[in-house]
């Protein structure tokens, strides 16, 4: 299957925040929320699969890909933006699906405005996090940019080859992370926390999709999420809390029985 693309912006508070739009304006509106170190178009490959019958609305959240930084990276800041987005397009609904960090703004989003949110599909994204120091601080080392793209994927060690893709060119010449590495910092570091009342605040149909070997979520954890939220059906996919980039046709399929069956 194939979806047209098309990037598109608004200005929040004289911010940008930069979004793809695939599939028809007639099809019907699934928002796609990324997660820390990714961008929006990490659901080009499920817009694909899903074809003319979804409208997949991918932004780039504040602070990541062609978004524009933010003075904060709060709870309250992420879902706000998607709010404004949403009025932006006209949609008075959609399905709100998120991996990591956008797991967790779809659900916060359904439980703050149950009425935007249809259904929920949460890609590793937990109900809690201990609190303590990020888990992505190793990118405090990251340099945000470079004079040369070589030399910025060099920099960033492991990391380096999973996003050359996204890497941005800079008005001067250079290039530079589709993240910056403080904000990064900052951002995971407040969605530390216990999110339960969020997580069971909504009604609707959710689906939860767990890695069978992820570093995040323990089987355990991901059994309490299943049972403790009504309308929650889970999938278990063989990877870690990246499974769904590790296993796209997996992910695809669960997710578009998910939805066939709203």
């Amino acid at each position: 299957m194939t979806s047209t693309q098309q990037r598109n912006e608004l200005t929040i508070d004289g911010r940008r925040i930069s979004y793809l739009d695939f599939g028809p304006a007639t099809g019907r509106p699934l928002l796609a929320l990324h997660g820390h170190i990714s961008e929006g178009a990490a659901f080009a490959g499920l817009a694909a699969q899903l074809g003319d019958e979804w409208r997949v609305i991918a932004p780039d959240q504040r602070g990541h890909g062609d978004s524009d930084r933010a003075a904060d990276y709060s709870r309250q800041g992420y879902i706000d933006d998607l709010v404004a987005l949403l009025a932006h397009l006209g949609l008075d609904s959609t399905v709100a699906l998120g991996h990591s960090l956008g797991g967790i703004n779809a659900y916060q989003l359904a439980a703050q405005h149950p009425r935007l949110v249809s259904a929920i599909i949460n890609i590793e994204g937990p109900a809690a996090l201990p609190e303590g120091p990020s888990g992505l601080s190793f990118v405090a080392g990251f340099p945000y940019t470079a004079p040369t793209r070589e030399e910025l994927i060099a920099a960033t060690g492991p990391v380096g080859p999973m996003i050359a893709t996204s890497l941005r060119p800079t008005p001067d010449g250079g290039w530079r992370l589709p993240f910056h590495p403080q904000d990064t910092i900052d951002s995971e570091t407040l969605v530390h926390g216990d999110h339960w009342a969020d997580w069971t605040g909504s009604t609707c149909p959710a689906l939860f999709i767990h890695g069978t070997k992820s570093q995040v979520i323990t089987t355990e954890l991901a059994q309490q999420m299943t049972e403790r939220r009504p309308h929650t059906t889970t999938v278990q996919l063989d990877g870690d809390h990246f499974a769904h980039a590790q296993d796209p046709e997996g992910f695809a399929a669960a997710v578009t029985a998910f939805l066939a069956a709203l």
